[in-house]
């Protein structure tokens, strides 16, 4: 069994009252031990006392990110967190969500911000497999996010290839969009949380601290043929007005086929 969680933690320099980083920061990490996931995908996690937070009370995990750079917001990062006891990382990369993927900072397709995806190749101690492991979090603006998602289609259509590869991401785009038919199009990768819930309704993810007109399912865990979804769920866990983020974290837990996909 493999444990995945997707999480935008909200960036930490951000005022949001009650609801601000130092206030919360505690309650993210709650959530984060509750599901103890395997891997872990997160969005708007400064390159500051934000990500080190995180790496000094989780020592569990390697954490690889990079800064998305480019201006205003160059050190927010989409890092991964891979448990160690769980997987031993055999390569890492990144590359930008643009038209010039490998020049730090760049952005294409009018996006506000330039934007990263993180990935790892990755051997499961348990079971001696293979897989790929990728975060992101894709601009807001509606040509960038078709623009990211037919690059990051390319890409994990060349991956899938060689391995089985899990994304997790913040997409900036419900499930009714062009981007998300364009990853979850042909077999390529499916979505967990309706492969698990086939028929049900799609919870929102963003909700914007508990404000029900923010309410969207933004977040996604994508996995390919290789795995089997036998549990996923929103994690909507908040106490009272205060919440972990204004983005519920999602889950999921998948097993190989036995097959081998």
């Amino acid at each position: 069994m493999i444990r995945i969680m997707s999480f935008n933690i909200r960036c930490g320099n951000c005022d949001d009252g009650d609801n601000a980083w130092n206030r919360r920061r505690d309650r993210v990490l709650a959530r984060i031990r509750a599901f103890a996931p395997d891997l872990l995908g997160v969005q708007e996690c400064r390159d500051d006392a934000q990500a080190e937070y995180l790496k000094n009370n989780l020592p569990g995990y390697q954490f690889y990110g990079v800064r998305r750079g480019g201006g205003v917001t160059d050190v927010e990062m989409a890092p991964i967190l891979i448990r160690k006891d769980a997987f031993q990382i055999v390569q890492t990369g990144r590359f930008w969500l643009s038209e010039t993927p490998r020049k730090p900072g760049s952005k294409s397709w009018d996006a506000v911000f330039a934007r990263t995806a993180a990935w790892a190749e990755l051997r499961h101690r348990a079971s001696g497999r293979s897989l790929t492991f990728l975060n992101t979090h894709f601009d807001y603006m509606p040509g960038a996010i078709d623009g990211a998602a037919r690059q990051l289609r390319t890409w994990a259509e060349e991956t899938a290839r060689r391995r089985a590869l899990i994304v997790t991401g913040d997409f900036n785009a419900d499930k009714n969009s062009a981007a998300y038919g364009d990853l979850t199009g042909g077999g390529l990768l499916a979505d967990a949380h309706r492969l698990a819930c086939p028929g049900a309704p799609d919870e929102p993810t963003f909700h914007g601290y508990g404000n029900p007109a923010e309410f969207s399912p933004i977040d996604w865990l994508l996995v390919s043929r290789h795995f089997a979804v036998q549990s996923a769920a929103v994690d909507t866990h908040h106490e009272g007005n205060l919440y972990p983020s204004d983005h519920y974290p999602i889950t999921a837990e998948i097993d190989w086929q036995a097959d081998g996909g």
